[in-house]
């Protein structure tokens, strides 16, 4: 017998966490493992650099269906995806649905597919930030109080697992999928275009990217921001990839001349700037990884983190309502003053591998 597996991905850090995973089970079938995948795109990023760029540049298949549930609110977001993969499962129905990561997609899919009785499989479990007022937080609690079997990052993923109540038999430490896809394509980073066209040069800019509602729904709140980065940088680029909802607040802001945006970015160009740049301020939760794994400082623009390893043993610092920090941090930053990061166990490229054998155990 066949194990059916179906995966799920909607937005930019699925495609990248699930690519190695198709990888992994194409080769595994290839040494004659009995497992077939369908591979569903939820459309949660539906535009192309957000999504099918990504399917472009990290070699993932054509999704066998894409749910096309587009934007709108959190509620319409995921009700969409529920309707539309519950007819898919009922259609298709596979032995286990493999959701990643955090996002609208993960949550809609892993309730609709336990409500049919299908096993869930949940790449990136048991991670927590402590704050429930971000919906990603509320997403990893609802998957992982449902899920079957869970593929975590580090130990204490693990640990917040069973302080939770999950059988301890089910968690299955592995490493992190995104890594995977990093380590294999290092060597295929794109120079983007604006890399000549604002004239930066390798170890000697800054790379931004902001997101969060906290720190972009507030045109005031999203100026003061960039007035402490550029009072820290002082003639040093800052280059600012512009995620879509933070786009409209720029309208109403006067930039500083060394903020350099630009529209979003595929995978391959921007890693090349975060392993070109000199550092990272962010807010997003990936970029907190990445920049952990090719030594890149980077200062998050939060108060709470789901990747505290990246704290701990990697290169992110954590600035939480200290915002007057800013300026001090980017200045120790520039003058190369930063801590020197380790790279957490078993992000060694091999994450996939070792969770497409244990799902080959799992259905034998």
């Amino acid at each position: 017998m066949s194990i059916n597996v179906t995966i799920v991905a909607g937005a930019r850090p699925n495609f990248i966490k699930i690519a190695p995973l198709t990888k992994a089970i194409n080769v595994y079938k290839s040494q004659g493992a009995a497992i077939e995948y369908r591979l569903i795109h939820t459309g949660q990023h539906y535009d192309d650099v957000m999504s099918q760029s990504f399917f472009r540049d990290l070699g993932i298949p054509e999704p066998d269906a894409n749910l096309q549930a587009g934007s709108g609110t959190q509620a319409e977001q995921t009700a969409s995806i529920m309707v539309s993969f519950e007819k898919e499962l009922l259609e298709n129905r596979p032995h286990l649905v493999l959701v990643v990561g955090d996002v609208n997609s993960t949550l809609a899919c892993s309730i609709v597919a336990k409500k049919l009785n299908i096993d869930v499989a949940h790449v990136e479990a048991g991670i927590r930030s402590g704050d429930r007022t971000m919906p990603e937080e509320i997403n990893r609690l609802v998957t992982d109080s449902i899920a079957d079997y869970y593929f975590t990052t580090t130990p204490l993923a693990g640990e917040n697992l069973v302080n939770e109540g999950v059988d301890p038999q089910k968690i299955f430490w592995v490493g992190n999928t995104m890594i995977d896809t990093l380590i294999a394509q290092r060597s295929r980073f794109q120079e983007p275009s604006i890399f000549n066209a604002y004239h930066l040069s390798a170890g000697k800019y800054l790379l931004l990217t902001l997101h969060r509602p906290s720190n972009v729904d507030d045109p005031k709140n999203l100026e003061h921001i960039i007035s402490l980065l550029h009072q820290g940088a002082k003639e040093t680029p800052i280059v600012f990839p512009v995620h879509p909802r933070t786009q409209k607040m720029l309208a109403s802001i006067n930039l500083p001349s060394t903020i350099h945006t630009c529209g979003p970015l595929g995978y391959l160009e921007f890693l090349y700037l975060i392993d070109k740049s000199m550092g990272v301020v962010t807010d997003s939760g990936g970029i907190q990884e990445e920049t952990t794994y090719l030594h890149k400082p980077c200062i998050t623009l939060r108060t709470t983190t789901e990747r505290p390893e990246t704290v701990e043993v990697g290169t992110n610092v954590l600035i939480g309502d200290a915002f007057d920090e800013i300026p001090q941090l980017i200045a120790k930053l520039t003058k190369g003053d930063w801590k020197t990061g380790t790279i957490p166990d078993l992000w060694d490229g091999k994450t996939s591998e070792r969770i497409v054998e244990k799902v080959i155990q799992l259905y034998k």
